[in-house]
């Protein structure tokens, strides 16, 4: 009778606990989310630091086409990074493995001199490298933003590549009140 409610016991403890696994599972997922839409292909992640109450607010955009060899590979994106309501920085992220570095910048920080086009401009800029992405300047972030096409060739580990995206349709009145300082500029 005894090993009868040990097993009892450890039956409903072994409930209890995956239950409590899987609501917490649940409660990590719900509050990471799938973001909501920002206009076009634009989707907007907003959370609030625990520590400081920061408001942040992460606007991402998928490539027109992947570069990805297997699913196991990251999308192919461009992020904007916002807190408290000014624009913290803007982030390319290729999924496939970068190039080396193939200048310096300013301050000695490795960069790779990329091709931008935003619709019919082109010009070239460096953005600064750290081997997995690729941190935008400001101005390559402001003509992203009032593009229709918006195209970046880099260096990848065989030669160049260019990637494709379609930035219409972002809700400037959402991007002005969470980033400000990022306002559409025509290269």
């Amino acid at each position: 009778m005894l090993a009868n409610a040990r097993r009892v016991r450890f039956s409903l403890r072994s409930i209890f606990t995956s239950c409590l696994l899987l609501s917490a599972l649940a409660m990590t997922l719900a509050a990471q989310g799938d973001g909501g839409n920002a206009g076009g292909n634009w989707r907007a992640f907003e959370s609030e630091d625990a520590m400081t109450a920061a408001r942040k607010v992460r606007f991402e955009l998928l490539s027109d086409g992947s570069l990805r060899s297997n699913r196991d590979e990251p999308d192919t994106k461009i992020e904007l990074f916002c807190e408290n309501g000014k624009f913290k920085a803007g982030s390319f992220s290729p999924g496939v493995k970068l190039g080396p570095p193939n200048r310096p910048g300013f301050w000695g920080q490795p960069q790779m001199e990329v091709m931008v086009r935003a619709d019919s401009r082109h010009g070239n800029r460096g953005w600064n490298w750290n081997g997995n992405s690729l941190a935008m300047d400001k101005e390559s972030t402001r003509a992203l933003v009032a593009a229709e096409i918006f195209k970046i060739q880099f260096v990848g580990p065989r030669g160049p590549i260019i990637v494709e995206f379609s930035p219409a349709g972002i809700d400037l009145g959402r991007l002005s009140q969470a980033c400000h300082g990022i306002e559409p500029k025509k290269q």
